[in-house]
């Protein structure tokens, strides 16, 4: 076993994943206090409504979306840890409508501390994902740093009519999610070791999984919105999905994916300082039951990396397209409803 093999990841950073993410409440202090910019009739989406990526439409017929996304590690093995962070920069082109085009690799590495292949095998985990997306590396940027970090800047391409937005979903239409929660509170236990081997290698698999067969399940049907689940969690993109759309959002808690053993490692303490911080900043956007336990609540809120599409779709193409998504193995699951009632908040049943 080499040392780059051995190397325990995690342990060089002191948040993981999406969970590093600067907080909702102090991200929205800061935008605050910039400049509103000018109006520009080719920017189809931009901050206003917080999705996933930028669309500036280039003519009629083409488009271009724009991300970028980077983290700390959030498994100890360098090849799924490039994959996941590529899987996750990917899904916001993916939430969008678009197909990848080219990424631009971002790398932040302690290249004294830690063998060079760490960072090899970093490299070649997303470049491996990137494939599989039919994108294409052109180039990337690296900085020495105590804390390794990595991730993409993305560019995809889409037709101007056709972007998916979070901010379009309408009363009456079905919520789908296409995977399971529990992401943080999981990977915050790998930090800890306190996962075997199949738990570790499960919550790998999710998060390295790409959004692209769901997104191209989608295409055809009448979607009219759309979202992917990353750090500010299931609750956090619902509910930016919620105001963006000027529509109250259902979801029956007993519906939504959660993956194995999450519950218990969570009321043992293993839960990240960013689903509390979710927790915190969305209490006024979401009723809860009075009989749900704060546990439940945190896992609701949990801040999840690399997660699914939250797809808001006609109420007569849902059963249909879920259906579809099963079928080509995608973790699909109907979690809840768009309603004309409390608009801009959710209600968990």
């Amino acid at each position: 076993m080499t040392q780059a093999e051995k190397v325990k990841l995690t342990a060089y950073s002191t948040k993981g994943g999406c969970g590093c993410k600067i907080g909702p409440a102090d991200l929205r202090q800061v935008i605050a206090n910039l400049p509103l910019a000018e109006p520009n009739p080719n920017l189809l989406v931009g901050l206003d409504t917080s999705d996933d990526a930028g669309v500036y439409k280039l003519n009629d017929d083409l488009a271009i979306v724009q991300t970028v996304d980077f983290f700390t590690p959030i498994v100890d093995d360098p090849y799924s840890f490039g994959q996941i962070a590529a899987a996750n920069a990917l899904s916001d082109i993916y939430a969008m409508g678009g197909k990848p085009l080219t990424v631009l690799n971002i790398v932040a590495f302690p290249i004294q501390k830690l063998d060079k292949q760490v960072l090899s095998d970093i490299l070649r985990g997303a470049g491996d994902k990137v494939k599989e997306a039919g994108a294409t590396l052109v180039g990337g940027h690296s900085i020495d740093d105590n804390e390794p970090k990595f991730g993409l800047a993305v560019t995809g391409l889409i037709h101007p009519e056709k972007v998916r937005t979070n901010a379009g979903a309408k009363p009456g239409d079905k919520l789908i999610l296409t995977k399971p929660i529990g992401v943080g509170i999981l990977t915050t236990s790998i930090k800890k070791d306190q996962l075997n081997e199949e738990e570790v290698a499960r919550v790998t698999q999710v998060m390295s999984t790409l959004n692209k067969t769901a997104a191209e399940i989608m295409e055809p049907y009448e979607v009219h919105a759309c979202t992917d689940i990353t750090g500010f969690g299931l609750m956090g993109h619902a509910s930016e999905m919620a105001k963006g759309s000027g529509a109250g959002i259902n979801i029956v808690k007993d519906m939504v994916p959660v993956l194995p053993r999450v519950r218990k490692l969570a009321e043992e303490g293993f839960v990240p300082g960013g689903t509390k911080n979710n927790f915190a900043y969305l209490q006024d956007s979401i009723i809860f039951p009075e009989t749900m336990d704060q546990i439940d609540q945190w896992i609701l809120c949990d801040a999840v990396t690399s997660g699914g599409l939250l797809i808001s779709v006609s109420p007569e193409q849902a059963e249909d397209l879920h259906n579809k998504l099963i079928q080509a193995g995608v973790e699909a699951s109907l979690i809840g409803e768009v309603t004309s009632d409390h608009a801009g908040q959710i209600v968990v049943i």
